[in-house]
């Protein structure tokens, strides 16, 4: 019996992935919607789920269909873009008690699943449309949405790293879309986007908490019918030609400069070596004991903050800093240096055994909440791989020192991203 004992089948047109556990008092039910990036949908895609979520035919306010979330004893429902790889996903999450410790006996669970049927199959509409003013409100707030990213200076860097990084590739489209892209949407095209993703993204339903099986999947054939499709595949490539380091400087008006660089590691989740490349970049900067942090942080106090975090499906890793706009070239020094360091083995055993532990205990963290369980076990979804919490334990357990050298000699610096003040330059 492993950690997590996940039972998947197909039906309805998507796949059905049922969690039994008695770790929580709660229910969640996730619905996820994957389809490839491409610029044409990024904008649309990102609209569409907050149109959903603000209200339905049922419910045509977004204060009625709160008020009946408040029914539902308080459950808690939202929704989420996310990228991975060259996907772009949709998540609609629905958290509520479970009945079996309430006095009531009415069937929540079953409640729940008819809330997520309205949601995402009754639709408030006009004439073949969404409701034009919900449109064009949910337009403002995801102008707002990507307005935060350039106003946020941490998150602009390392968008701007990506987009350079990536220039060719859709994986440098950003999540919420494009800003000249928001404007033209109308009412008309948004839903009939929304028919076309319904018909052909990826789905997959996750049902967590103290279920009955048989139950759930009885519920769900009943309410959530979807024609049988072909889910679009996207063949993850991580063949890039080493290349120049591609350096670029940008000025704008700020105080504290942002160093983002962009490494190949020419490895995806589920690769053989994939799990030496999480201890490689625990090691070399993705905690407090790593090489980034104490060599630029704390050695050189050239930095407020270093880190580094791959993208596991994209064969990524970024490393993030605030620097001094003076401090640039001796910052990139000494991170190369310490890249260097990773190539030569120059770390020890007990750096090893600490950042395995470290990751296990994220890891079983993350696994701790209903939705983090869904994120763990999704990787799978994207990655067409089968590989359980146990396994990838195991795995990380057995890699050696000179797995993690291997692992350095493949990663390939790529781009280095430099946001400055007007008047370093």
């Amino acid at each position: 019996m492993g950690i997590i004992s996940e039972s998947v089948q197909a039906i309805n047109g998507y796949k059905l992935h049922i969690v039994n556990t008695d770790k929580y008092k709660t229910n969640t039910i996730v619905w996820k919607m994957k389809a490839p990036l491409t610029k044409e949908d990024v904008t649309l895609r990102a609209l569409l789920p907050y149109v959903l979520q603000s209200n339905s035919e049922k419910y045509p306010t977004t204060g009625k269909l709160r008020s009946y979330l408040d029914e539902l004893y308080g459950a808690s429902f939202f929704v989420d873009l996310a990228k991975k790889g060259e996907f772009h996903i949709i998540s609609f999450s629905l958290e509520m008690a479970n009945e079996k410790f309430l006095t009531d006996p009415t069937p929540l669970l079953k409640k729940g699943f008819e809330f997520l049927t309205e949601i995402l199959l009754k639709p408030n509409l006009n004439n073949h449309a969404f409701n034009k003013v919900t449109v064009e409100n949910e337009k403002r707030t995801l102008k707002q949405r990507i307005q935060s990213v350039y106003d946020d200076k941490m998150r602009y860097s390392n968008y701007r790293l990506v987009q350079e990084m990536c220039k060719d590739e859709s994986y440098s489209l950003h999540v919420h879309g494009e800003m000249e892209a928001v404007e033209p949407i109308t009412a008309e095209q948004l839903y009939e986007y929304y028919l076309q993703a319904l018909k052909t993204d990826e789905l997959d339903l996750y049902v967590i908490g103290d279920v009955k099986e048989d139950e759930v999947k009885a519920i769900a054939e009943q309410l959530l019918p979807f024609d049988d499709r072909k889910p679009q595949v996207i063949e993850a490539s991580v063949n890039h030609e080493k290349r120049n380091v591609h350096e670029v400087k940008e000025q704008q008006d700020v105080k504290q400069g942002k160093l983002n660089i962009g490494y190949r590691t020419n490895i995806l989740y589920g690769d053989d070596d994939y799990y030496a490349l999480q201890i490689f970049n625990g090691i070399f900067g993705g905690f407090s004991h790593s090489k980034l942090f104490l060599n630029v942080r704390e050695k050189a106090s050239l930095a407020y903050y270093v880190t580094s975090r791959l993208e596991s499906h994209k064969g990524l890793m970024m490393v993030m800093s605030g620097i001094d706009n003076k401090n640039y070239e001796e910052a990139v020094r000494i991170i190369h240096e310490q890249m260097e360091a990773m190539i030569k083995g120059d770390f020890t055993e007990e750096e090893m055994n600490q950042t395995k532990a470290v990751i296990k205990n994220q890891l079983l963290e993350t696994v701790d909440t209903s939705r983090g369980m869904v994120e763990v076990l999704y990787h799978n979804v994207v990655s067409r791989k089968d590989i359980s919490l146990q396994e990838w334990m195991d795995k990380m357990d057995q890699v050696k020192k000179e797995d993690v050298m291997a692992v350095a000699k493949k990663v390939n610096l790529d781009t280095i991203y430099f946001l400055t003040g007007k008047e370093e330059l």
